[in-house]
């Protein structure tokens, strides 16, 4: 118990208290917020491997679904000490506020290295994709095996099924990883690099059949998980609420800077342009190899 003279001695300190603030801000984990999905777990050195199958588009997705659906999202701290943690509103092809600001802060300079386009960069949208997998191994939770789960993963691995899908080098045969029955099994091989997780040494295994038994696949594929909810327009916060968000983050009026902004010519405006979409030629490439 705290007594008074003990309290007046702390007087004016706000050490304790701003970092159960930071803790507040600080973002949650996917894990803790939907148990459907599935992360391989690393050791202390930060390696990890599993083993899963990528599934074809989910029974309830109907027959226009994809075996993926791909999220844009934004996550930043700002000068307030808040989190900016938000799925952008260009998943859904449409204007999102914190694009738009990075695009003025990208057009305010023309130097690479000034403080507006290190800011743009800190603030830029990422990319990662959702799928149904099941689960093969996963030596650190063997409870896993055998259940369908869903996993985010990002344009690293994406990059591989789409290699696998459109093989680089002519001779080599293309497979659909999200085939039942002529599809294969992904090894996947974690590293920690520079503080991040590296899957450069991941694989796909030769093309098999699931499982010889149709029954059982119609059964896993019919307990498949949608996955067009997570692009659904109902789960994304309008454009004003972003906004308002944005500019409480930033501490700032996000129209704002369009006094400061000069007019710049629409080949730059391009570039950046270029710069945020710089996956989206690989997914209008793949979309059709799943049809």
């Amino acid at each position: 118990m705290v007594n008074f003279a003990t309290l007046k001695k702390s007087s004016g300190s706000i050490e304790r208290l701003a970092k159960e603030l930071e803790k507040l801000n600080a973002p949650a984990t996917e894990r803790k917020e939907d148990d459907r999905f599935w992360q391989p777990e690393v050791d202390k050195s930060g390696n990890g491997m599993a083993v899963i199958r990528f599934l074809p588009a989910s029974a309830v997705d109907g027959d226009d679904g994809l075996p993926w659906v791909r999220i844009f999202n934004h996550g930043f701290k700002g000068p307030s000490g808040k989190w900016y943690i938000e799925n952008s509103l260009t998943t859904l092809n449409q204007k999102d506020p914190v694009s738009e600001f990075n695009t003025q802060l990208w057009n305010a300079s023309s130097e690479d290295t000034s403080p507006q386009r290190k800011q743009a960069r800190e603030q830029k949208r990422r990319l990662t994709y959702i799928s149904n997998i099941l689960v093969i191994s996963d030596p650190k939770h063997p409870e896993n095996e055998g259940k369908v789960k869903l996993f985010k993963y990002g344009k690293k691995i994406f990059d591989k099924i789409s290699m696998l899908m459109d093989p680089e080098f002519e001779g080599d045969t293309a497979i659909n990883p999200f085939d039942l029955w002529k599809g294969c099994n992904f090894k996947l091989r974690i590293r920690t690099v520079e503080g991040y997780r590296n899957y450069d040494q991941s694989t796909f295994e030769s093309s098999s059949v699931l499982n010889s038994d149709d029954s059982k696949l119609e059964e896993m594929w019919k307990s498949q998980y949608s996955l067009k909810e997570f692009i659904d327009p109902k789960n994304f916060k309008s454009y004003d609420e972003l906004k308002k968000k944005l500019e409480d983050v930033l501490c700032l009026n996000v129209p704002t800077i369009k006094n400061s902004v000069k007019e710049e010519s629409s080949t730059k405006r391009q570039t950046v342009e270029t710069y945020e979409d710089e996956d989206d030629d690989d997914l209008k490439q793949f979309k059709s190899l799943v049809a």
